[in-house]
């Protein structure tokens, strides 16, 4: 469960990132800004690790999306292991 709590955590950052990047909401918005912080300070120690390592694709950043396949992995090798297949 908390694996998908902290998948939850980075898909609502992605978005709320997104949508302050194409104004379509103002980063004025406090409550907003204040959610995209806090999850951000949560995130920030796991996902600056994967940025070192992967590669400048410029805008675009892909530690999300690794950090969440990352975590499939991670939970399917556990359901493995405790049903013992």
């Amino acid at each position: 469960m908390l694996i998908n709590v902290v998948v939850m955590l980075v898909i609502i950052q992605f978005i709320i990132g997104l949508l302050f990047a194409f104004n379509v909401i103002n980063q004025r918005n406090e409550f907003l800004a204040q959610i995209y912080t806090s999850i951000n300070s949560l995130l920030e120690p796991v996902l600056a690790p994967i940025r070192r390592i992967l590669p400048q694709t410029g805008a675009i950043d892909f530690s999300p999306l690794v950090l969440i396949i990352a975590l499939q992995i991670f939970m399917r090798v556990l359901i493995y292991v405790a049903v013992g297949y």
